[in-house]
Order: C-alpha cells, then structure tokens, then sequence
C-alpha cells in the first residue's frame, strides 16, 4: 500500500513538474478595455511633456504573464509633439516591427508620413525621443474597418493597424 502511494505521489509531482513549462509559454490574447486602462498611462511621458491619451482608441495584447503590448492616440495639439507623433506605444516584452525596428521592453511613440506605397512609420523613444527606425505600413488588403490602432494577438495575425495601414511585428 506504501509503495502504490509513492508511486501515485512521484506521477503526481512528474505531472505538475511538465505542466510548469508549459504554464509560461506566453500566449497573447486581446486586452480588455480594464487591462489598457490600468497599462496605459492617461498622460504619456514624451520627452519633457505628458500629453493626454485618447484612451477609448486603446488597443493591445497581453500574456499569461501579464505583460502588456498596447498602444494609444496622443492629443498632441498645442504641445511639441504636434505632428510629429501620433501614438503612445508600451511594449513590455521586446518586440520586431516590420522587420526593421528591435524594441526592448519599453515606452514609445510612434509618427508617420505619407508616402505613396502607404505609411512610413517612426518609432522614438517616449522619454529622450530617440529614432529607433522607420519602416513601411501598407494598405490593408480586402474590406475591414478603420481604426485609430489595433493590436492584434501575434498568433492571431500579429499586425498593428493605423488606420487603414497594416504594419507586421513579432514578440521576441
């Protein structure tokens, strides 16, 4: 009786052991509306200024761990920033956008020009305002909405939306 005690006992403690790995495979999912309100700050830090959020554009993704990646419209009229940026970015996991930009965990805001293959965006770095790259949103293809931004979930589609544009990224 002892040992079939054990035994269940060492299949019991194996079982909990090989269900931790996979317990911290990070899964993102759509942030809900509480989960960006309590990641994304109602006044973003933007070099020397805090410039108010437009928290019902608020979009993101988070994990199994909690981390969030989400991202907000700035109301930058009447501050510096005015266009130049247009969009508050948190990413607490390091993340690749378009290929040509490697974030680290971090804030920061993101800027755009039109060009004729569709959005050059930029991406600074919210408190020194240092370029971290540019690379090129293009237009949507197919029918869809217009958005101020969308985060959608890396295994779902891993894009971000501005706009009509469509900007590929992958969590690191």
């Amino acid at each position: 009786m002892k040992m079939l005690l054990t035994i269940l006992l060492m299949g019991a403690s194996m079982a909990c052991a090989q269900a931790k790995p996979s317990a911290a495979k990070s899964v993102w999912t759509t942030a809900s509306p509480k989960q960006l309100q309590a990641a994304l700050p109602t006044r973003a830090p933007v070099e020397k200024e805090r410039i108010e959020t437009e928290m019902s554009s608020a979009s993101g993704v988070v994990d199994g761990r909690g981390r969030v990646i989400a991202a907000v419209v700035l109301i930058t009229a009447g501050y510096a920033a005015h266009g130049k940026y247009s969009h508050y970015l948190l990413a607490q996991a390091p993340l690749r956008i378009g290929g040509d930009i490697r974030l680290e965990a971090g804030e920061y805001v993101v800027g755009w020009v039109r060009v004729p293959e569709g959005l050059m965006v930029h991406v600074y770095d919210a408190e020194t305002g240092k370029d971290r790259g540019a690379t090129l949103a293009k237009p949507q293809t197919g029918p869809g909405p217009v958005v101020p931004v969308k985060i959608w979930p890396p295994a779902e589609r891993g894009m971000i939306q501005i706009g009509r544009f469509m900007l590929p990224y992958a969590v690191e």
